[in-house]
């Protein structure tokens, strides 16, 4: 029992902790992470084409040179 009390109390302190560290964040506004999205979609397109692209071309040579 005492072992389980234990359990319960450093979940306990780990939970104010983390409370107490999430009151310290600086969370960005809505129109941060607006920006920050359409950031990585677009950069997240422009890498998907870039591989599709070398991926295409890297299997037409492969088929060249295996016949």
């Amino acid at each position: 029992m005492d072992k389980v009390k234990s359990i319960l109390e450093k979940i306990g302190k780990f939970l104010k902790e983390a409370k107490f560290e999430l009151k310290k964040v600086a969370w960005p506004t809505p129109k941060q992470t607006l920006a920050s999205t359409s950031v990585v979609i677009i950069v997240v397109i422009i890498v998907s084409i870039f591989l599709g692209i070398v991926d295409f071309g890297l299997s037409k040579i492969i088929r060249l040179v295996l016949g």
